[in-house]
């Protein structure tokens, strides 16, 4: 690099903002997923098994399934 060009190179930019997107998408899932199965009571089975319960854990599922296909397409990008 010369000296007026003093930037990060524009592949490690790349890089950390997969990091970041792949962190930001991750924490906001989990946190989503906590919230609402601990603080709304949704992940508690009490009394049997209730059609909140099923929802709940099926939507976890599923977008456990989508969570897992953004990360590997976004780290298969060239």
């Amino acid at each position: 690099m010369d000296e007026y060009n003093r930037g990060m190179d524009p592949e490690i930019k790349v890089y950390f903002r997969k990091i970041m997107k792949s962190f930001s998408v991750g924490l906001l899932w989990l946190m989503i997923f906590t919230i609402s199965g601990l603080f709304f009571k949704l992940g508690y089975i009490q009394n049997g098994i209730h059609w909140y319960n099923v929802l709940f854990y099926g939507f976890l599922v599923l977008s456990l399934g989508g969570l897992l296909w953004y990360l590997f397409k976004t780290w298969r990008k060239g």
